[in-house]
């Protein structure tokens, strides 16, 4: 790989996360992570035991909280996340309540993440606000909430609604978020040269299934 290509690929989370997802897949893409040398890959929390025992300390494993709704109560969602850790997890991808959004109940929001920031101790909590259900005030109010809440990243998508990522939206992250907070761009990344312009925005991790296969099929 050449080293711009080697950059980008250090910032995919390589993910799989369907429904009919069989360990044979979770095992394939857990190889290629290893082999390309990703940031992670993100797979489904009854997967992270087996392939943390696969991978050992080759690569962080990542998983879903609440996903893709984000309707659990929150007490499902700390057990969801004390469990994901407890089985190896060393990275959680949260997905908030939207209809506190819409109601624009943020305070529950913000406590919501605190809770599962909590349970997810010292590992990295990734919060899927998902973008394509927002409107820009919504959104800003979310980069508000997700720094207050002291979560790690803000991410705009599951991948599991009428849209994914989008580059205005990693702009209006990069200049609503606080210091603390990285940006993760995820949802319908298809190309090497979107990619790249996701990392030129700001976005510090990339969560896709295609990167991967597109280097390897180059």
């Amino acid at each position: 790989m050449e080293k711009a290509q080697k950059e980008i690929v250090s910032r995919v989370d390589h993910t799989l996360l369907s429904q009919t997802a069989t360990w044979e897949e979770i095992r394939s893409l857990c190889d290629e992570a290893v082999e390309y040398r990703t940031a992670s890959v993100c797979i489904p929390p009854s997967y992270v035991a087996r392939a943390k025992e696969y991978v050992g300390g080759r690569m962080p494993v990542c998983t879903v909280i609440g996903f893709p709704n984000g309707y659990h109560t929150t007490a499902a969602k700390v057990f969801e996340t004390r469990d994901a850790v407890e089985n190896g997890a060393d990275e959680v991808d949260m997905v908030i309540n939207l209809g506190w959004v819409k109601e624009k109940r943020f305070d529950l929001v913000e406590e919501e993440i605190r809770k599962v920031k909590e349970a997810a101790g010292d590992k990295i909590l990734k919060v899927i606000i998902e973008t394509c259900l927002l409107d820009e005030e919504e959104k800003i109010c979310l980069c508000k909430t997700v720094t207050a809440a002291g979560a790690d990243f803000i991410k705009t998508s599951t991948g599991f609604s009428t849209s994914g990522a989008a580059f205005d939206d990693i702009a209006l992250f990069k200049k609503h978020v606080g210091a603390n907070v990285k940006i993760k761009a995820a949802g319908g990344i298809a190309s090497l040269e979107d990619a790249e312009r996701f990392a030129v925005l700001g976005a510090d991790r990339l969560g896709t299934s295609r990167i991967v296969k597109l280097l390897k099929n180059s």
